[in-house]
């Protein structure tokens, strides 16, 4: 039998799973397998048959094929890729200053293992030069290199690998399909170019890649087993799970991931998938932590420990840090959407040069700065230090030079804030978390500075008296930990994640309460501008017809935003000719049912990926012609109840290919589509408020909801006509946030002023050609 007559292929690329018919199809299938296991039974007398220890055997296997499945994702893939990454990107990125004379494949860490000082005094670790101006130069060749072969692999080979995944991933587990998006060749890229992306110093991280990389091994190693390749309920929970795990390795926090894949990624959460996600996640962050890829015993470069508690006057401080974290969120959100706007406008096909470009302008302007030069983990991994026990970096702890700190530290906060606002969403594996959590570390650790040397300065004000004299009264590296916390929820709109997943990096629990009050300031001032997180903005930019948790709807009825111009087949009365004409003079994905012409009483609804496999497989068989007549509903002439292969209850709905023949087969005169039809489709009256179907589609998740009043048809909705109805809703002063802006109108006069002078450019060369060789 051809591939293409087998099971009918139900979603297309960029189509929505419907949830109600795949949880039909799962039950089918489970009655299915249930019947044939009770045909495998005992002997006559009660003995044991090979058949019954099989099926026993199956059986058993059966119920851990899950559990294994997860184990298999987490331990072996997820933690093992994870730790290559790590380990490749810090190799990468301390070659552009350098190399090891005791191994070129040893970075600087490893090469001076037994040194405690600074790269000076490693003999093993040589500078490219001793020339400030060459380090520099050789320092931007490499990111451009880096960037350049990234963009070019991700571009040529799969283009699914740019970007975060994050966005595409919510969607995917609201019933979205993007099909390569998970395939294994976006993940072979990714974590090849992922590394060279982070080392070419670019504003971006590899931490929200990583969910995106963990998620294609779990739909890769899913799909090696029958029983998850072809149910998407399943591979939704192996998915699910595989992001819970994808954060914990990137953080070293099992449990944040775990509260991640819940708070931020699915819509629809049981307590099953949250075992699953606790396993994935436990299992890979103990093969990260067995792999030991640092070395150090830390799972990432930025954990750290803190000795000291913190005093109840530094709360305002810490309500300083959660402004600040709101308001990075609102700007950094707002400004990326334009620039993306005009990404999409202008620099569509200028992918690979417009990486590059950003790359080579990242590493001009942050050379200079030493908190703009290293990598942004191990930079957090410094900012995030106390002072005492070996915490000072280049003199980031001396009082002589805590102002120029200062100044080197604001100056770095907003350099990296622009460089984040442009490099975000370019055309290569791009994360936001550690650049947002790098950005908040150096305004915190500014701020503790200050707050530092303003209780050194006055040690007999009222606040400062609660210090203890013979211990620091001030630590600047938990303000650094509280503004790394606060720019993360600003930006992604995420709470108990953070607060869990920056417990974890501590371990210290005296720490959790200043967590929780920064992480509170800053979804206050987030609600009070009313800024949705990047992850759904991105969503509504791209037009991803998936509707957020918090997406409603003024008091309108579902009437006024259903269709009402369908096309629709009737139950009776139409031959094969005729539903083929219907097939071709349109592309909607199915069809409404209706008792005849002259009557609108609503019959059931059938996809038309479901039709289309009835015609082909009935025409394949060669019983019908073009004047066979097509029936949709059942006559009082067929079973009330038919079993056939295990097909139960009237419904085809992912029959197996010996079933759909047999059905088929069981047709005399008339081609019955029946069994193939829902003939109890999810429907609402057109008084019902768009708010509750809202919720239906959230909820339940159908591909379409149909209208009907005293059982006659009126319409259906989707959820692109709710996002377009919502969408035209808005009034003038909420325009979605890529509308042109003022950075979109600045980088417009900034193009064009760059296109005259390139075009002036050419003209003056081509006339200068013309002129000396005629």
């Amino acid at each position: 039998m051809p591939s293409d007559q087998a099971a009918p292929r139900r979603y297309e690329d960029f189509t929505t799973i419907d949830w109600i018919q795949d949880s039909i199809i799962e039950k089918n299938r489970r009655i299915r397998d249930a019947d044939k296991a009770r045909t495998a039974h005992r002997g006559v007398h009660g003995e044991i048959t090979p058949t019954w220890v099989w099926a026993q055997c199956w059986k058993l296997l059966t119920a851990g094929e899950s559990w294994f499945v997860i184990t298999l994702v987490g331990g072996i893939f997820i933690g093992a890729n994870a730790a290559l990454i790590s380990i490749v990107t810090e190799w990468l990125s301390d070659i552009k200053m350098g190399y090891c004379s005791d191994g070129w494949w040893l970075n600087q860490q490893f090469c001076c293992w037994e040194v405690e000082s600074d790269e000076e005094f490693c003999p093993s670790w040589h500078p490219w030069s001793t020339i400030f101006l060459a380090r520099w130069l050789v320092y931007v060749i490499f990111a451009g290199m880096f960037a350049f072969v990234a963009a070019h692999l991700v571009r040529t080979m799969a283009k699914y690998a740019a970007g975060s995944g994050i966005s595409e991933i919510k969607c995917i587990l609201a019933g979205f399909i993007m099909k390569g998006f998970l395939g294994f060749g976006t993940f072979f890229i990714k974590s090849l170019t992922l590394p060279l992306v982070i080392a070419s110093g670019l504003s971006v991280g590899k931490e929200g890649p990583s969910v995106h990389v963990a998620c294609c091994i779990g739909a890769i190693v899913a799909g090696w087993f029958h029983r998850f390749s072809r149910s998407e309920s399943k591979m939704r929970e192996v998915i699910t799970a595989a992001s819970a795990a994808g954060v914990a390795v990137a953080f070293g926090s099992p449990i944040g991931g775990v509260l991640f894949s819940i708070e931020e990624m699915s819509h629809i959460f049981s307590i099953k998938t949250m075992w699953q996600s606790f396993v994935c996640a436990l299992v890979a962050t103990f093969t990260l932590s067995v792999m030991n890829p640092f070395r150090t015993g830390k799972l990432v470069l930025f954990q750290v420990t803190y000795s000291r508690d913190w005093h109840f006057f530094e709360i305002i401080f810490f309500v300083i840090l959660g402004i600040f974290g709101g308001l990075y969120g609102a700007f950094v959100v707002k400004f990326n959407m334009q620039v993306a706007a005009f990404r999409r406008k202008h620099l569509a096909n200028h992918a690979v040069a417009e990486a590059v470009t950003l790359a080579i302008l990242t590493a001009v302007v942050g050379y200079p700065n030493r908190f703009l030069r290293i990598d942004m983990t191990e930079l957090m991994s410094i900012l995030f230090r106390e002072c005492e026990g070996g915490g000072d970096y280049d003199n980031l702890c001396q009082l002589s030079a805590q102002w120029p700190m200062v100044n080197s530290l604001l100056l770095g906060t907003f350099i990296r804030m622009g460089l984040v606002v442009m490099s975000y969403g370019a055309k290569v594996p791009a994360g936001i978390f550690v650049p947002s959590m790098a950005i908040g570390a150096t305004f915190g650790r500014m701020v503790g500075i200050i707050v530092k040397s303003i209780s050194r300065a006055y040690p007999q004000s009222g606040m400062f008296t609660v210090c203890d004299p013979d211990i620091p009264c001030i630590t600047p590296g938990t303000y650094a930990f509280l503004g790394a916390a606060a720019a993360l929820s600003g930006v992604m709109r995420i709470t108990v994640t953070v607060v869990v997943v920056m417990f974890e990096l501590t371990g210290a629990l005296t720490y959790i309460l200043p967590t929780m009050m920064v992480i509170l300031v800053t979804k206050a001032v987030g609600d009070f501008i009313g800024t949705r997180g990047i992850a759904e903005e991105t969503i509504r930019f791209n037009g991803y017809p998936i509707l957020d948790q918090d997406d409603h709807s003024s008091n309108v009825a579902v009437s006024e935003v259903m269709k009402k111009d369908l096309s629709i087949l009737y139950a009776t009365g139409m031959t094969v000719n005729n539903v083929e004409d219907v097939l071709a003079s349109t592309d909607v994905k199915g069809f409404p049912i209706v008792a005849s012409k002259s009557s609108q009483v609503l019959s059931g609804y059938i996809g038309r990926t479901e039709l289309r496999y009835v015609l082909d497989k009935a025409q394949h068989m060669g019983d019908v012609t073009p004047e066979t007549l097509c029936s949709f509903s059942r006559q009082a002439s067929d079973q009330e109840d038919f079993v056939l292969s295990g097909v139960t209850s009237g419904s085809a709905l992912g029959a197996e290919e010996d079933v759909a023949v047999e059905l088929l087969e069981a047709s005399n005169d008339v081609l019955k589509v029946w069994p193939w039809v829902n003939q109890t489709p999810l429907t609402v009256s057109p008084r019902l408020p768009l708010e509750i179907v809202m919720q239906l589609f959230k909820r339940m998740g159908p591909r379409v909801i149909l209208v009907e009043e005293q059982g006659s048809l009126k319409g259906l909705v989707t959820v692109k006509d709710v996002l377009r109805f919502s969408a035209a809703e808005k009034s003038e002063g909420d325009e979605p946030l890529w509308d042109v802006g003022e950075l979109e109108a600045i980088l417009e006069v900034m193009w064009n002023w760059a296109v005259g002078i390139m075009d002036t450019s050419l003209g003056w060369c081509t006339s200068v050609v013309r002129q000396r060789f005629g």
